[in-house]
C-alpha cells in the first residue's frame, strides 16, 4: 500500500514545493499550509448548492441568532418540511416535561402502533426549541408514519447537567407505563444525539431498563474541552462550518479526561471522563447500551467522536452502525429537499423498524 501511494503520487508528480511543505513537530503536531478544499465530486448537485449556500451563511452571525427559539438559518428549512410533511402536533406535558407529540396524519402503520420515538432535539443545550425539535421530528412521523414525542428538556445557562438527563428519565418512566421498553426509540441530533447517549447511561445508573434501539445523529458520545474532540475538530471545522479550528492547550496526552467540556454552559463543572456525560468514556457502560445508530458526515466537526464511539461500542458487541455521509456539514439533513437527507431519513427509519420490537438488553 505504501509503495502503490508513493508511487502514485509521483507519477502524478506531487513533489512538495518550499510554500506548500508540510512540516511535522517533534510531538507529531502537523504544520498543514493554506489550500484550496473545493466542493466534493461526490454530492448530488443539491447538495453542493447546499454547502455553498450553508458555508456562507454560517459566517454571518446573524443566522444563528434565535428569535422564538429560531434561527434565521433553518427557518427556510423549517418552513419548507411543514409543507412537505403532513403531522398532527400536540402540545402537551409528560411527567412534568413540555413536550410536542407529532402523529403522521396518514395515519400510524400497523406494525409502529405499540412502538413510539423519542426526540431530543439539538440546540447546544441552550435553545433552538421549537426549530430543531420540529426539523428532526417531522419528516420521521411522517414517512415512517409512526408517533414521535420531542422533549423541551431543561437548557442552560439556566440549568445545569444532569437536568435534561433527568427529564428523559422522567418521560421515559411514565413511556414505560404504556409500551414495552424494546418499543421504545431514542434519538437526537447534535447535543440531542449527546443526552441520548447519556440518557442511556444515566438510565443504567437509575436501574431503568434500555431502550429497543437509540440513534446518535450529528454527534458521538465523547467529549473534549474543544469540543467532541479527535483529528476532525482541526480538520473539518473549516470546511464545513467556515470557522477556525479551536485552539486547546494540551499540558499532557490525557488532558482532555480530566478537563470539563466547556464552553457548553450546561456542562459547566463537568469531567470528560465522566461517563453520565461522555459514555464512551466507559467500556462498561457501553457494553449495555442497545442496538444504537451514528450518523455523521466528512465534513462535520463530530465526525472523529463518532467513528470512535462506533468503533468502542463495536468492541464491546453492541450491534452498532455507522452512517457517514461524504461532503455533509453537521446536522446535515435539516433540509428536506436535498437527496443525501432523505437518504438519510430512510436509514433512520429502517433503523428503528428492524430493531424496535426485539429484546432489549437489561
Amino acid at each position: 500500500m505504501v509503495c502503490t501511494l508513493l508511487c502514485f503520487g509521483m507519477a502524478r508528480g506531487w513533489a512538495a514545493t518550499p510554500s506548500d511543505k508540510v512540516v511535522i513537530d517533534e510531538n507529531g503536531t502537523v504544520h498543514v499550509p493554506a489550500h484550496e478544499v473545493p466542493v466534493s465530486n461526490l454530492l448530488s448537485p443539491a447538495a453542493k448548492a447546499y454547502l455553498i449556500e450553508h458555508l456562507k451563511q454560517v459566517q454571518d452571525p446573524k443566522m444563528i441568532l434565535q428569535t422564538n427559539g429560531i434561527p434565521p438559518l433553518l427557518a427556510p428549512y423549517l418552513a419548507r418540511q411543514r409543507e412537505l410533511f403532513a403531522v398532527n402536533k400536540e402540545d402537551t406535558s409528560i411527567a412534568g416535561v413540555h413536550a410536542f407529540v407529532y402523529t403522521p396524519k396518514a395515519g400510524i402503520a400497523a406494525g409502529n402502533r405499540k412502538r413510539v420515538l423519542l426526540d431530543l432535539h439539538g440546540g447546544g443545550f441552550s435553545g433552538c426549541w421549537p426549530a430543531c425539535a420540529e426539523l428532526e421530528s417531522m419528516p420521521i412521523a411522517a414517512l415512517g408514519l409512526i408517533r414521535v414525542i420531542s422533549l423541551d428538556y431543561r437548557e442552560g445557562p439556566t440549568y445545569r447537567f444532569p437536568a435534561a438527563s433527568e427529564d428523559v428519565a422522567a418521560v421515559y418512566r411514565e413511556l414505560l407505563k404504556t409500551y414495552r421498553a424494546r418499543d421504545i426509540g431514542i434519538y437526537g441530533c447534535s447535543a440531542g444525539g449527546m443526552l441520548t447517549g447519556m440518557a442511556v447511561a444515566w438510565f443504567q445508573q437509575h436501574s431503568l431498563p434500555a431502550p429497543g434501539a437509540v440513534a446518535v445523529l450529528c454527534a458521538g458520545m465523547t467529549l473534549a474541552p474543544g469540543g467532541f474532540g479527535g483529528d476532525t475538530a482541526y480538520t473539518t471545522a473549516a470546511i464545513g462550518e467556515g470557522r477556525a479550528p479551536p485552539t486547546v492547550p494540551r499540558d499532557s496526552e490525557d488532558a482532555d479526561k480530566h478537563a470539563s467540556p466547556a464552553p457548553l454552559a450546561y456542562l459547566a463543572g463537568t469531567l470528560a471522563s465522566d461517563p453520565l456525560v461522555a459514555p464512551a468514556s466507559s467500556p462498561a457502560v457501553l457494553a449495555r447500551f442497545p442496538p444504537t445508530l451514528i450518523v455523521t458526515g466528512t465534513r462535520a466537526f463530530e465526525l472523529s467522536s463518532a467513528v470512535y464511539t462506533h468503533t468502542q461500542l463495536v468492541k464491546q458487541g453492541i450491534d452498532a452502525e455507522l452512517h457517514v455521509w461524504e461532503g455533509m456539514f453537521h446536522g446535515f439533513f435539516y433540509n428536506p429537499d436535498v437527496p443525501e437527507s432523505r437518504d438519510c431519513y430512510d436509514v433512520i427509519l429502517n433503523f428503528f423498524g428492524r430493531h424496535l420490537g426485539r429484546h432489549a438488553r437489561s
